[in-house]
């Protein structure tokens, strides 16, 4: 797969896992859903939903400048730096999923393994046109 596929792929889900976040919010899916199921109030929901949906904006804007999308005088090495921060997270991130309570976050695990292995191969690819 190429740097282009992987990262147009990337942008893609994080916009499909946003709007997940954002119907948890909305309350058209219950909050007792995610997080492991171990949210217990509409005040912790709002504020691990803001969280998670403000993180995912920050990859989604890591990831627009790794791939030229957005040019920016950042170091691209930080750029990798706090891309590589992601595949750990994700990786971890997969290992908790596996021992959620509820059978969708469990499925989530799935979803982060793949995030991990996209953020992969952008990383080990040299520039875009591999």
């Amino acid at each position: 797969m190429n740097i282009k596929t992987a990262i147009n792929i990337l942008l893609g889900l994080l916009v499909a896992v946003m709007l997940f976040h954002l119907t948890i919010i909305f309350k058209a899916i219950p909050y007792d859903i995610a997080w492991g199921g171990r949210l217990q109030s509409d005040s912790e929901m709002y504020v691990f939903e803001t969280i998670s949906i403000l993180i995912n904006l920050f990859l989604g804007l890591v990831i627009l400048i790794k791939a030229d999308y957005i040019r920016t005088t950042f170091n691209k090495k930080i750029i990798d730096i706090i891309l590589w921060i992601f595949v750990v997270i994700f990786i971890l991130n997969t290992i908790g999923n596996l021992f959620a309570k509820t059978i969708l976050e469990k499925s989530f695990s799935g979803l982060t393994l793949i995030f991990a292995i996209l953020i992969w191969t952008i990383l080990k690819k040299k520039n875009l046109n591999q």
